[in-house]
């Protein structure tokens, strides 16, 4: 018998059930009867965190392989109680709630353990891009307030230079290897008891904070919840299904908003996690085939690396694996390839660090696989339709009205719910210009398909307006991504006296291929509108990245690409 909220009068009986039921009426100064409905606040209540998938997987799938990282390997009763031994070691070190524990570090087990460790003893994770300078380190340890650095033995050298710009650290950890001046994780862990003190968390506790790339200013620290977290993996589990016999294999990595939460997901069903510290194509391939992956995730750079990898590796690779892609639009010429020729099932997700990550999915539809290769490519390049848990996603124009469902229109993606952030650490000005009348701003200019689904066409502020005409950049990209002889392309817009602004590319050839500056033109004008044809072609021998993958548009708008071709 369900009992709503909201209707429990002072002596314990529900309202509606003593109008309408006689023998609960008749009955109602029992206190049997009125314990039995006195409903509180804190009854049946469990707060909503991802450290709850622990201690279920943790009851049901402890001797099933849980961390595959080289030669070793662990199931789930031994990393949860190589989690619990860290958590007692941390506790030693004098970590708190609320305290920051930092960590600098590729995808490893011991890089996996602080999604669980750290949080479970009610600290906050900083998981730090480890591709970022040392400056920048410096500056997310200070910003964050961390008492506590761990680093893989490949930064130690770089975290001892700083240590005179974090005086608040308190301890430093080394995750593998050893270095005087810093602990050994292995044997602190060792020597922590099972045991440790687990205090009250409620959902609304930080979790994690999660920095920004940061590529025109300095990194913002994201602050994701208990409950931001724990919506987004039970999500991502609604829309994508998967079970214990799934294994998955990091490529993504662990630091990139918290491994887009897989830390978590692959946990929640007793999955393997397959540790990969380089996910270079060789490493992929080689992997998958020797530990029988069946899922993994991929930015469009990595996907490309994987759509253009040697016959050699494309030979080691199973049909059916399935991989997410997220954190930048995908070419449907991409796609294509990779379920065409490798026959891997490519799912594109759609979100950013301040959404947990997830806001949207392109979620397959039976009539979907009735299209041509190229067709269903086409939709799968689309950010689709929003998540169960994600919340109000729309597409509006400035005036904040939706914009019509026309496949034309430009509008932003603007989200409300539980997925947003709770807000930039130590940043008002910050959260203040990302969340306006309720709504957070994506900054991501996309149009709406009559079925609904979204299709980001730029960054607002990478859209080309020539002659008073937007141009998406992703479009144009998409479509020259489609000749042979391209393997990467950005195209960005450059000042034109005539036209004010016009598309300039810079292309990326893959190895041994050519293409003229002519050809590429021509190629363009044969499958786009003239406007939209590239006014100039440079060719390099790579793209300016951020540490996370992404095209540093920036530099190429600003003239100043320093990687021609060679």
């Amino acid at each position: 018998m369900m009992i709503s909220r909201g209707t429990v009068l002072k002596n314990g009986s529900p309202k509606r059930l003593r109008r309408h039921h006689p023998i609960l009426s008749r009955a109602r100064e029992s206190f049997a009867v009125r314990a039995a409905f006195r409903i509180t606040d804190t009854d049946m209540e469990t707060p909503l965190t991802p450290l709850e998938f622990a201690r279920r997987a943790r009851k049901l799938y402890a001797g099933r392989e849980a961390v595959v990282d080289g030669s070793l390997r662990l199931t789930y009763q031994q990393f949860f109680d190589r989690c619990d031994r860290w958590s007692a070691a941390l506790q030693r070190l004098g970590v708190r709630p609320g305290d920051r524990v930092a960590y600098i570090a590729p995808n490893t087990h011991a890089q996996l353990e602080s999604f669980y460790a750290v949080p479970q003893i009610g600290g906050v994770t900083v998981p730090i891009n480890h591709r970022l300078t040392a400056d920048d380190f410096a500056y997310i340890i200070g910003h964050s307030g961390a008492r506590v650095v761990c680093a893989h033995s490949d930064y130690l050298d770089t975290v001892d230079r700083i240590r005179g710009q974090v005086p608040n650290v308190e301890h430093y950890v080394a995750l593998e290897g050893s270095k005087t001046g810093w602990l050994d994780y292995d044997v602190t862990l060792s020597a922590a008891p099972l045991n440790f003190v687990r205090p009250d968390i409620r959902e609304s506790d930080l979790l994690s904070l999660n920095y920004t790339s940061g590529t025109t200013a300095r990194p913002k620290g994201v602050m994701i919840t208990h409950r931001n977290a724990w919506l987004n993996v039970v999500g991502t589990l609604v829309h994508l299904h998967m079970t214990c016999a799934d294994r998955y294999l990091w490529t993504v990595p662990m630091f990139h908003a918290n491994g887009w939460t897989f830390v978590w997901i692959v946990t929640a069903v007793g999955g393997a996690h397959i540790c990969l510290r380089k996910p270079d194509p060789r490493s992929i391939f080689e992997h998958v085939a020797r530990e029988s992956a069946s899922m993994l995730c991929a930015a469009p750079t990595v996907l490309i690396s994987i759509a253009n990898a040697p016959e050699e590796l494309r030979r080691l690779a199973p049909r059916g694996v399935r991989v997410l892609t997220a954190g930048a639009p995908p070419a449907a010429a991409t796609i294509e390839r990779v379920e065409g020729e490798l026959g891997w099932e490519i799912t594109q997700l759609y979100g950013l660090t301040e959404v947990s990550p997830f806001i949207s999915i392109c979620e397959p539809r039976p009539e979907h696989a009735e299209l041509n290769a190229r067709d269903r490519a086409d939709i799968k390049a689309r950010q689709g339709v929003e998540l169960l848990t994600s919340g109000d996603l729309r597409v509006v124009d400035e005036q904040t009205h939706e914009v019509p469902r026309d496949s034309q229109t430009l509008g932003e993606i603007v989200v409300r719910g539980n997925a947003v952030m709770a807000g930039y650490y130590d940043d008002a000005e910050g959260t203040a210009l990302a969340i306006r009348d309720g709504w957070f701003h994506s900054g991501d200019a996309a149009v709406v398909h009559p079925d609904g689904y979204i299709e980001i066409r730029d960054r607002l502020k990478d859209v080309i307006i020539s002659g008073g005409e937007n141009i998406s950049s992703v479009e144009v990209e998409g479509t020259l991504l489609r000749h042979p002889a391209v393997q990467e392309i950005a195209v960005v817009g450059v000042p034109n006296d005539k036209w004010g602004e016009s598309p300039q590319a810079f292309v990326v050839l893959k190895t041994g291929a050519a293409a003229t500056e002519a050809e590429l033109r021509q190629f363009a004008r044969d499958h786009l509108a003239h406007f939209k044809v590239p006014q100039g072609f440079t060719f390099l021998a790579e793209l300016p990245k951020t540490a996370t993958g992404k095209i540093q548009k920036y530099i190429l708008r600003g003239g100043r690409p320093n990687i021609a071709r060679q």
